[in-house]
């Protein structure tokens, strides 16, 4: 008689790695210490669950609670034998999710709970602390305009939608994210900066930061409070700090040959001498006396210096665009003259002269072209018809044309790509290519926001009615970012130091390698490992897929062993063993 055999399968996949990348950060325990629940709350404690819906979050790249109850049901085993503790369904219910969401917007116990989540981090993974770079987006919802949602600039294009909207700053050049704000759509973003620099200080513990934004942290008062507490700024200038006019003043001596430029070239890993071809940027610095008030009202005196840089890819931008804009002005300059059905001709000399200028004026071409007007008297005959004589017609013909001004154009040319830059920073501490390569890292802190508004935290929508909740799983998605940032430096920071590269992270392309893997590559590789148990006769055994070496390779990166998978099984029971031989 053959014994009856039920198997039971469970996807594995990356939740042991997410689990323990999670348990590695400490979360669950900080939540538990900064966020007190009720005293009768039963089941996984509140950052155990948190833990739980992160790793749903991450695995599966979508945060709806009503989704994390089922897919726990499917999982309970995995998630079980991770935690170390039992995890059932009714611990991740829809409910007692958003009621995690009410204890985490709670600000107070969030800045705490982030102060010290900051803190761990920078200690245990030895974290350089001297750059921060802060930015904000805006997040776009189909929902009435009130409280939070208001109508403002929109970083989605989507004006026409209510927003609200995100302050974040991070650790350079890593782009990890130590703080974060959500205010209402329609806030400028001046007055976010000194409070987002508290609140780095505080989770850092020192002063001597250099913060890194964009001109709005230009502000007087902000760059006065900032130098203040000891710490530095690199930001651009605004046009209206820095007019054309003064702008122009500190480039004459470029244009006459009398400032000497400096070159900045790209960073680059090998000792070869760039090329000419290679710059990126040049300029030079300068230093002005500033004086300003705190916060306090104490007056606060300083040298700032003003680095005056040219970059070489954006006046080219520039140029094309200026060169495009001239070629579509005088077409349509020229077409003024044409005539077509329903187009009502030009009248005079004037009204010629007046359309033209009003077409330089908007493709903002006025003070480049050279538009002349020209009236010529065009005689014609009419032949004799019928009753009606021959005559003679007398006909005004207005021609308009537009050339270009090469000297103005010229000027004009020598004038893109210049912007103004600030700081306080001493030259020897922050030279100028220095400058120049920490403000072009902006794409560190807009890959953060990729990955918040994107793939694989997809923060809208919301699926969320109160506020305070949206701003809870705004929070809550913040701590996913760590985990992805954090695992990717971690990652590409081995590989650097082993002189390593990985590979089998490529669909179709087993072979290629990389040294600087993403996240969401290196959990995309663990898909498919799964958990099985065989019940024979009412004793089950389990299996677990055996890992990949590039499974293993990737466990070892990230400082993890293989037993991350293997204690999914249980440990193989020891039986007595007797021989007796006849």
């Amino acid at each position: 008689m053959n014994p009856k055999i039920t198997a039971v399968h469970e996807r594995v996949d990356d939740i042991p790695v997410l689990v323990a990348l999670l348990l590695k950060l400490r979360v669950a325990e900080f939540i538990d210490k900064h966020f007190p629940t009720n005293g009768n709350r039963t089941g996984l404690s509140l950052g155990q669950m948190c833990i739980v819906w992160l790793t749903f979050i991450l695995s599966q790249a979508d945060h709806r609670l009503n989704q994390v109850e089922p897919w726990v049901a499917e999982h309970r085993r995995t998630l079980s034998r991770c935690l170390g503790c039992e995890v059932e369904p009714r611990d991740c219910t829809d409910d007692r999710l958003a009621t995690g969401l009410d204890y985490l917007s709670v600000d107070e116990n969030w800045q705490s709970f982030e102060a010290e989540l900051n803190g761990a981090i920078i200690r245990t993974y030895d974290l350089k602390t001297d750059r921060v770079r802060f930015d904000s987006t805006s997040v776009s919802a189909y929902v009435t305009p009130e409280g939070m949602f208001q109508f403002g600039l929109s970083c989605d294009h989507r004006p026409d939608l209510p927003q609200l909207k995100i302050s974040l700053s991070v650790l350079d050049a890593m782009g990890l994210p130590l703080t974060t704000a959500v205010v209402a759509g329609n806030s400028a973003d001046d007055p976010l900066y000194l409070p987002e620099i508290a609140k780095v200080r505080q989770s850092i513990g020192h002063n001597g930061l250099t913060h890194i934004g964009d001109c709005k942290m230009a502000a007087l008062a902000t760059r006065a409070e900032i130098v203040a507490h000891g710490d530095y700024y690199l930001c651009p200038l605004s046009a209206l700090q820095m007019p054309a006019a003064e702008l122009d003043r500190l480039l004459e001596p470029v244009f006459a040959g009398q400032q000497p430029l400096i070159d900045v070239y790209p960073l680059s890993g090998d000792d070869a001498a760039p090329t000419p071809e290679e710059r990126i940027a040049v300029g030079f610095e300068t230093t002005v006396g500033l004086s300003g008030q705190d916060s306090s009202g104490k007056t606060v005196r300083w040298d700032e210096r003003r680095l005056v840089l040219r970059s070489l890819s954006f006046a080219k931008r520039q140029e094309h665009s200026l060169r495009n804009r001239l070629k579509r002005a005088q077409a349509d300059i020229v077409e003024l003259t044409q005539r077509k059905q329903g187009k009502p001709p030009l009248q005079s000399v004037e009204h010629a002269q007046a359309a033209a200028q009003q077409v330089a004026e908007q493709h903002r071409v006025s003070e480049l072209l050279s538009i002349e007007v020209e009236c010529h008297v065009l005689e014609r005959s009419k032949r004799a018809y019928g009753a009606r004589s021959a005559t003679t017609v007398h006909e005004e013909q207005i021609t308009v044309n537009a050339t270009i001004n090469e000297p103005a154009l010229e000027q004009a040319l020598r004038r893109l790509g210049w912007r103004v830059y600030a700081s306080n920073q001493d030259a020897h501490e922050l030279p100028l290519a220095k400058a120049v390569h920490a403000y072009r890292e902006q794409y560190v802190i807009e890959q953060g926001f990729g990955r918040l508004k994107g793939f694989p935290l997809s923060l809208t929508p919301f699926y969320l009615h109160y506020e305070h909740r949206i701003v809870g799983l705004i929070l809550l998605l913040t701590i996913a970012l760590r985990a992805l940032v954090l695992t990717q430096f971690v990652a590409r920071e081995n590989l650097k130091e082993r002189g390593q590269k990985l590979s089998g992270l490529y669909a179709g392309q087993p072979g290629r390698q990389t040294d600087r893997p993403t996240t969401e590559m290196m959990l995309r590789a663990f898909r498919g490992v799964t958990l099985s148990g065989f019940t024979i006769e009412g004793e089950t055994h389990w299996c677990l897929t055996p890992l990949s070496d590039t499974q293993k390779r990737i466990l070892n990166l990230l400082g993890l062993s293989t037993r991350t998978f293997s204690k999914l099984v249980p440990a193989i029971r020891k039986t007595e063993f007797h021989s007796c031989e006849p």
